[in-house]
């Protein structure tokens, strides 16, 4: 086994074809399953905005999700290298996509704002810190062309209460 490259494989589904395919703009849903070997599927649809379902996924929060989950995942592996010991995890990401004139779109930047509960108080300024090695590290974070931002605080402490707030959606701009 080669350990330098890695395949992912992922299977999309357009379900969305109501009988009369795309005879036009909103003669079908924009609804899709995204589907891989041994995970639930996803319910995937377009973002609200752009006639999907509410009520799935879309694009821009699963991409929104990955950075914030890779970014988590390197986190915790660099608290183990670094002998921090962290209780609690939670993210509330935003991001921000903009549409162009063509109706084309990018996100121009993403914030992820990790709150991080630690154990020891001492090594409150490491657990801090090590948000840049894990930066450095995500995969995801390091694929995409527009920045990854951190504001992550760091707690001493039991387990860490909720967010004071949901993350909000994003609306187009």
């Amino acid at each position: 086994m080669n350990l330098s490259e890695h395949s992912y494989l992922v299977r999309v589904v357009w379900t969305g074809n109501r009988g009369e395919g795309t005879s036009s703009y909103r003669s079908y849903t924009r609804d899709h399953d995204v589907s891989s070997a041994g995970v639930p599927v996803i319910l995937g649809s377009a973002d609200p905005t752009f006639h999907g379902n509410p009520e799935r996924w879309n694009p821009e929060q699963l991409l929104l999700a990955a950075l914030s989950q890779c970014h988590m995942l390197s986190y915790l592996h660099m608290a183990v290298k670094n002998g921090v010991i962290v209780t609690a995890y939670e993210d509330a990401a935003e991001g921000t996509m903009r549409l162009n004139p063509d109706g084309s779109g990018e996100f121009t930047g993403v914030t992820l704002k990790p709150r991080v509960t630690i154990t020891d108080s001492t090594a409150k300024h490491t657990a801090q810190s090590i948000h840049a090695d894990a930066a450095a590290a995500c995969f995801i974070g390091r694929s995409v062309n527009f920045p990854v931002l951190h504001e992550p605080v760091v707690v001493v402490g039991g387990k860490a209460g909720p967010l004071t707030e949901p993350p909000r959606e994003k609306t187009p701009a």
